[in-house]
């Protein structure tokens, strides 16, 4: 009796690793940005206990440049009231060159609480 071959090919293994490889390449050039857009938010959070625009501005890039934020600045905000309280609003992208002619474009926007 044959006994039947169980298991992946060679072939298999390579390319599941290739997948996977590309996979974790893409997270290790994403994963930067993500904790840029949460240090811009944490940023625009602190920023909007300010009660001008000029003010508002001003913290913000007192915040950037501890955290290192690079991708916006205070002049890219949107300040607004709504009511008695301060809102500050951004919105940035950012691409990432993949291969070639490809990039991957993020697109990040928030507001303060």
């Amino acid at each position: 009796m044959k006994s039947q071959q169980r298991g992946v090919s060679f072939i298999g293994i390579l390319f599941v690793g290739g997948v996977l490889a590309c996979g974790a390449i893409l997270a290790a050039q994403v994963l930067p940005t993500l904790l840029e857009f949460q240090a811009v938010s944490q940023a625009a959070n602190k920023a909007s206990v300010g009660t001008t625009v000029p003010e508002v501005r001003s913290i913000f890039d007192k915040a950037g440049q501890i955290d290192d934020i690079r991708s916006i600045s205070g002049k890219d905000l949107d300040v607004t009231k709504e009511g008695d309280k301060t809102v500050v609003s951004f919105a940035y992208t950012r691409e990432i060159h993949m291969a070639g002619p490809a990039y991957l474009l993020l697109k990040y926007s928030g507001r303060s609480k």
